[in-house]
């Protein structure tokens, strides 16, 4: 039961494998490709078919996460196909890094994307995750064609990036779908997940970095989703002059 991952309650899966290497992952198990569990689409609906009752109460549905689902977006476009015969709401969470040739198909079956934007400089992009910002602009300018709604989130990290100019780039980066972002969510970096960096052997890069104040995000949240309303009014306010 997912009630944080897309509209209403929600059946999430998370596929395996992600070209990002966030240094504050918390779930760095779901980097690597080599799964020790494979699934049908079948399995995915009949799956999902069990908790409809509460997809059609909460208009929820079924989300596609990782790892990086678009990394496998193949399986991801004929299992939304799938989904959305039998009537059920699809979303997709992603950090816009992929294969590309997949994106229409996937696209073409989703109803809502939840967006992970993780800096808006290419320097510290690259520092962060290990990518340049290639990978998010091109799937910024895909989405130019998407018909659903998109909901932006970012993790905000103490010292780094809590500060109004990054809200403001934020908006900047995503100007040219604003009409389909519904909000923005702004998720305070947290601590959980960093033992399993011990477990892995892996060398934890966040460790002297603080948790990041849940109240003082939610003041950045709610700054930059006025912004954002704003924007849309001025753009409104724009179409019918002209």
């Amino acid at each position: 039961m997912g009630l944080v991952d897309g509209p209403g309650i929600r059946t999430v899966f998370f596929l395996q494998g992600c070209p990002l290497k966030c240094s504050y992952c918390h779930n760095p198990d779901s980097q690597h490709f080599m799964g020790d569990k494979r699934i049908t689409v079948d399995e995915v609906i009949e799956t999902a078919n069990r908790y409809r009752e509460y997809y059609d109460a909460s208009g929820g549905g079924v989300t596609f996460s990782g790892g990086e689902a678009l990394m496998q977006g193949e399986f991801v476009a004929e299992a939304f196909k799938a989904l959305k015969k039998n009537g059920i709401s699809t979303c997709l969470d992603t950090s816009g890094y992929g294969v590309i040739r997949h994106y229409e198909s996937v696209l073409k079956y989703t109803d809502h994307i939840l967006l992970d934007i993780k800096h808006v400089d290419e320097a510290e992009h690259l520092k962060l995750t290990g990518r340049n910002m290639d990978g998010i602009k091109h799937f910024i300018d895909v989405l130019s064609g998407f018909e659903g709604k998109v909901t932006i989130r970012h993790v905000m990290i103490p010292d780094q990036t809590d500060h109004y100019e990054m809200m403001d780039r934020i908006l900047e980066m995503v100007n040219t779908i604003q009409k389909k972002v519904d909000k923005i969510e702004i998720l305070p970096y947290h601590k959980a997940g960093t033992e399993k960096y011990s477990q892995l052997n892996i060398p934890y890069k966040f460790e002297m970095v603080p948790a990041m104040d849940p109240a003082k995000a939610q003041v950045y949240e709610s700054y930059i989703n006025a912004r954002l309303e704003t924007m849309k009014i001025m753009e409104s306010e724009h179409l019918k002059a002209v």
